[in-house]
């Protein structure tokens, strides 16, 4: 073997060795703040249950983690709380398809045409300044107090910041990659198609996972003024009625679902960032 074949070998070696190590350490920092991340949750189960028993914090007004379950098993037993559940998720659902289809066919007009983008902006701006939960009395009266009042509700909280980032990140495409396009005799189509939404895709699923969450947001607080059903429903009856049981598990459902639903945005994201 030559000096020169032999120099090559030692480096790709060096390299390969400084890269499995690089990788060991990055595994073991993230299984660490996994196991932090698992600490902290069951310490804080551990507090809250243990606190209730001494007398520390009243049950019947924050619960606790034993009745938690105990409620869930109930619920779960009766039927009543995957009824509620599967409320929440399809509104949730429903609400959520709808910001992200109806805010890139606005964001993609307001691209399309400069001047429309003018006069609506500032229009845009105050509607997503608005706080969402005073225009629900309002939807309730044109609407009333059914399914298509929440999910109105819900894409009313998400909608408007998702036109105004959407429109302001495809403002942002490389000038050069457009003028490209127009040099090989495309036109305003072929950059949309070819350039703009492509380039766009990581912040559109970026904004996805924000929008997933508002989305929820949106829906409890539909629920809270015009539902029969779902957990949204269940929180703001069992504040009036004194189960306070209920309103506790629902939070925690909520809390589950949202991370859940984040978690597969994220999946779809590493995936298709590999």
């Amino acid at each position: 073997m030559s000096r020169k074949s032999r120099k090559v070998s030692s480096e790709s070696l060096s390299v390969s060795a400084a890269q499995k190590a690089y990788v060991r350490k990055h595994l073991l920092r993230t299984r660490r703040i996994r196991l932090y991340q698992v600490i902290i949750l069951i310490g804080f189960i551990a507090f809250w249950e243990i606190s209730t028993h001494i007398g520390i914090v009243d049950s019947f007004i924050f619960s606790s983690p034993s009745r938690v379950v105990k409620t869930i098993a109930k619920m779960t037993v009766d039927g009543q709380l995957f009824y509620h559940i599967g409320i929440t998720l399809l509104e949730t659902l429903i609400s959520f398809a709808l910001v992200n289809i109806v805010g890139l066919f606005m964001a993609i007009i307001l691209w399309w045409n400069d001047s429309i983008s003018k006069v609506l902006e500032p229009y845009l701006i105050v509607l997503n300044s608005l706080p969402k939960s005073a225009l629900a009395p309002v939807f309730i009266v044109w609407l009333g107090a059914n399914m298509k009042t929440i999910i109105v509700a819900a894409v009313s909280v998400a909608l408007f910041g998702s036109i105004i980032t959407l429109y302001s990140d495809f403002k942002a495409v490389e000038e050069d990659k457009i003028k490209l396009i127009y040099t090989l005799r495309g036109n305003k189509k072929d950059v949309l198609l070819k350039v703009v939404l492509p380039s766009n895709i990581p912040s559109m699923i970026s904004l996805m996972k924000v929008n997933i969450g508002l989305s929820l947001v949106g829906v409890i607080i539909g629920e809270f003024l015009a539902a029969k059903a779902g957990l949204g429903y269940l929180i703001i009856y069992g504040s009036q009625v004194f189960r306070l049981d209920w309103v506790i598990m629902s939070i925690v459902i909520l809390s589950i679902i949202a991370t859940g639903l984040y978690k597969i945005l994220s999946f779809f994201e590493k995936r298709y960032t590999k």
